[in-house]
């Protein structure tokens, strides 16, 4: 291997290599460990080490500046300059980029920016593992069979640019999967944790949950489709507002294509979207949810542009008290618009002031109303309204006068998030979660569970 190997030494031998007017380097050292498991036994566990080096090489021309932009894998020194020259080679082939504006500058560097990359290994799993063979344990003897993986990823990323920016970020991420299933496999039960280092990860509370829920299901109702109070679980609420969040760009907004444009032009911000006093909202220092401070844009689209690159992020209520307040916006979107910056964020919290828990949401329903687990196979069907279909998954529980008395079938539902929110009429306590659909790709939120009067299940599904 070359003598410049270190994450810190690439970046800054690629900005050397630079023949072009403006250079982006950003390498990202991943590390991950797992565990999997089925019929109540570890089935497989692996550690993986890896690194990916992206390269945005940016040319001013007479009319406007171009953009390229190429990524690898196991990049070392020696791969450089071929790396470098490819991005170089792409701007000079592109057509101006919409998106341009002068690289970042002026950021403070990160004290850490010559350290070595942080790591995850089996050591993260050195409490929970156990515990989790204590689960196995109990589920034999109830009766029950638990299936699932753990997976922690820990990713520093070195940021360096020909501006002098030099900023450094190291994100872990941890996911939790479990599923319980009755031997003869008619009754299925799902819970999922997100976690920074699986020291908050209890095996032997969310067994318990899960066989509560097997329980339920050993009485099995049949209902048709129509509206129905219904309790949304957080993580089912985070998948429907990770998806508005992805829907609220400012520029689609303006234009009249979404769900946020205003009849006429213009957009919704200022308008009231819920009567409750519901506050939605990202932050990358939220405790817990800590995700990186500065814009990390490994291509440009929608709602991020290489050129932000660097660009430091503060915390954004896009909800404010039942108010549109935000729409995420690059420099060049915020220019078009002439709304604030605002830039995507890898975080999101809802807060609602409530502080009951599902359970206690549960004991207080009066009449009939369904309890979900989970949401799947989630997607858009009009735009202009958010309307998303999907399904139900993994159990939907029917509550009579505060009592869970069986399980009933699975929905296909048709629902607007932001219509959700203009219906809720009760949002519980807080709690981190994590989103099942959208769990690959965002997994920092923190929801309240929400009691909707009049939720869509617009037919009747055979999803498990």
């Amino acid at each position: 291997m070359s003598r410049v190997s270190k994450p810190y030494e690439i970046v800054e031998r690629a900005l050397e290599l630079s023949t072009t007017d403006g250079l982006v380097v950003i390498a990202d050292e991943h590390s991950s460990a797992n565990l999997r498991w089925a019929g109540n036994a570890l089935t497989t566990n692996g550690v993986t080490r890896g690194r990916t080096l992206t390269v945005i090489a940016t040319v001013d021309g007479a009319k406007g500046t171009a953009s390229g932009v190429v990524s690898r894998s196991a990049v070392t020194a020696d791969d450089l300059e071929p790396l470098v020259r490819a991005a170089e080679a792409a701007a000079r082939g592109a057509g101006p980029a919409e998106d341009a504006q002068p690289l970042v500058s002026g950021v403070p560097s990160s004290p850490d920016f010559t350290d070595a990359p942080a790591e995850t290994g089996s050591e993260v799993f050195a409490d929970f593992a156990p515990a989790l063979g204590d689960a196995f344990a109990r589920a034999r003897s109830g009766g029950r069979e638990l299936y699932g993986f753990a997976n922690h990823e820990l990713t520093s990323t070195y940021l360096g640019t020909s501006t002098g920016v030099r900023l450094r970020h190291d994100q872990p991420t941890g996911t939790l999967e479990l599923n319980a299933k009755s031997p003869d496999r008619t009754r299925s039960a799902w819970a999922g944790r997100s976690t920074r280092d699986f020291k908050d990860v209890d095996p032997a509370a969310l067994d318990a949950e899960l066989a509560q829920r097997l329980r339920w299901a050993e009485r099995r109702i049949d209902l048709p489709a129509g509206r129905y109070e219904t309790l949304l679980p957080p993580t089912a609420v985070a998948d429907l507002l990770i998806y508005q969040l992805w829907s609220s760009t400012a520029r689609d907004a303006v234009e009249g294509r979404t769900v946020f444009s205003k009849p006429g032009g213009g957009t919704r911000l200022g308008e009231t979207l819920a009567p409750l006093p519901l506050t939605l909202r990202s932050d990358p220092h939220a405790p817990g949810l800590e995700s990186a401070p500065f814009v990390i844009a490994h291509s440009s689209g929608d709602s991020g542009s290489v050129f932000d690159n660097g660009l430091p992020l503060a915390p954004t209520d896009w909800v404010r008290e039942g108010k549109l307040e935000r729409l995420t916006t690059t420099r060049h979107t915020a220019a078009l618009t002439g709304l604030p910056v605002a830039p995507a964020i890898d975080n999101l919290v809802l807060d609602g002031g409530g502080e009951r828990s599902l359970e206690e949401m549960v004991a207080a329903t009066t009449g009939r109303a369904l309890l979900l687990t989970c949401l799947w196979y989630i997607r858009e069907v009009d735009p202009a309204t958010l309307l998303l279909t999907g399904l139900t998954r993994d159990g939907v529980y029917l509550v009579e006068d505060g009592e869970v008395v069986g399980e009933v079938n699975n929905f296909r539902f048709n629902e607007s998030p932001v219509d959700l929110l203009s219906r809720a009429s009760e949002a519980g306590r807080t709690e981190k979660t994590l989103p099942r659909e959208w769990g690959d790709w965002f997994t920092r939120a923190a929801m309240p569970a929400l009691r909707i009067p009049d939720f869509n299940m617009s037919s009747v599904s055979q999803g498990v």
